[in-house]
């Protein structure tokens, strides 16, 4: 669940129907009568805004080996309009979606590889990928989930809830990746980690 960023409304995916739910918020505080809109692919998962306006999601497509894939909509008024539809990044079991300070650029982490992917984000709301493996936590190794961007959009921090580890990248001038560190271990994490938060 997340607020859209004009602050008119939350959206919230549905894996089980596979769905994207758009609530609008009145002067009171209260949740309005929902607009339901098809996931451009199953189960669609964790997602971010870009540009006031476009809502880009993650797509675990039933967590199927190299089918993860991403998409964006935009949303004007209340209402969802899919614009790209299913861009696939040949990863697998795609999962958290944080969008760049400029609005450019969306980091996917991938739970099942170790892979964070990088897609482009137009301002007209078009969706590509740019780079399947932007970073690598540790290749092939499950677990990279919950993610964000420090304040300042200088560095990327990563969950991998299996290992109980942090990683963290710089990010570039041009939006590329470099590894800064990974910390925690086995015993320092604990097993119920989840969720992750940067400032």
């Amino acid at each position: 669940m997340g607020f859209i960023p004009d602050g008119t409304g939350i959206v919230v995916t549905n894996r089980g129907t596979d769905s994207i739910t758009v609530y609008p918020i009145d002067e009171s505080g209260r949740l309005g009568e929902p607009t339901e809109q098809p996931s451009s692919g199953p189960t669609p998962y964790g997602f971010a805004f870009a540009n006031g306006s476009t809502l880009v999601v993650t797509e675990a497509f039933g967590a199927q080996k190299g089918k993860a894939a991403a998409s964006s909509y935009v949303l004007s008024r209340g209402s969802i309009r899919p614009v790209s539809r299913s861009v696939g990044n040949r990863r697998s079991e795609i999962c958290w979606a944080v969008v760049t300070n400029d609005g450019r650029y969306a980091f996917t982490t991938n739970f099942a590889d170790g892979a964070v992917s990088r897609y482009a984000v137009n301002a007209d709301g078009n969706l590509s990928l740019e780079d399947a493996t932007a970073g690598i936590a540790v290749d092939g190794e499950t677990g990279l989930r919950d993610e964000d961007l420090s304040g300042d959009g200088r560095f990327l921090y990563v969950l991998n809830a299996d290992s109980r580890r942090i990683f963290g990248w710089a990010v570039g001038a041009d939006d590329t990746l470099s590894p800064v560190a990974a910390w925690g271990a086995w015993d320092e994490l604990p097993a119920s980690a989840a969720g992750l938060a940067a400032s």
